[in-house]
């Protein structure tokens, strides 16, 4: 071998120190910790909607033809009975009594269940959702392929939704915090906000009456 096909010691000292480099910036960027989520005070004024913003939710939910009635209805209960994605994910029709417009909730997290009464416009969607269902399905709301609605696909309607109506901040746990505030504003007691929601500590329940959004509106009278 002539002496200039001999390698170079020099050259792949370099390539070494070169590779070592790179190798431990490879290393120092898997350990950097991965972007801290941003608090939800950044993102939105406040975790609960007023009604007027529900109604033009409810209104744009219920435009998306096919589904839109189901998806009204969805965003409805989760609304009106404090439901966590979850728990309106896992609802089933053996908890509606529609001979005595009663919904028994089934709470997760280890909260406490509770009956419910149904409205009358939550009992006619649920009628007629159900008379448009396939016959001997279990579950209340069932998405395109015929399974059980998925919190991921209650999520991605409800921001899609909100989206189009002015309300790209809105979340499905905003639609039960939504729920404590309406009672508290309307004056409910906080024991009975307590056993309406399932909390097990009354301080989860205290929140909506201390931040209630009409408690100082006749502080002045």
């Amino acid at each position: 071998m002539s002496v200039s096909t001999m390698p170079s010691t020099k050259n792949a000292t370099v390539a070494t120190r070169c590779l070592s480099v790179v190798g431990g910036t490879a290393a120092e960027s898997r350990r950097q910790p991965p972007p801290r989520h941003r608090p939800n005070r950044d993102l939105r004024e406040r975790e609960y909607l007023t009604p007027a913003e529900l109604e033009r939710l409810l209104k744009a939910a219920a435009m998306h033809g096919r589904y839109g009635a189901r998806d009204a209805l969805a965003i409805l209960m989760t609304y009106r009975h404090g439901l966590r994605v979850s728990e309106l994910c896992a609802l089933r029709w053996d908890q509606v009594d529609f001979a005595t417009a009663r919904l028994t909730v089934r709470r997760l997290k280890g909260s406490n269940g509770a009956t419910h009464p149904i409205a009358g416009d939550e009992l006619r969607a649920l009628r007629k959702l159900r008379r448009d269902q396939e016959p001997g399905c279990r579950y209340v709301f069932m998405n395109e392929r015929g399974a059980p609605m998925a919190p991921a696909g209650f999520r991605k309607m409800l921001k899609r939704v909100g989206a189009e109506c002015g309300l790209a901040t809105v979340h499905p746990h905003m639609l039960r915090h939504s729920c404590g505030f309406a009672l508290a504003d309307k004056g409910r007691e906080v024991r009975e906000i307590q056993d309406y929601l399932g909390h097990r500590q009354i301080q989860n329940t205290v929140r909506y009456t201390r931040m209630r959004p009409g408690r100082f509106d006749n502080i002045w009278d």
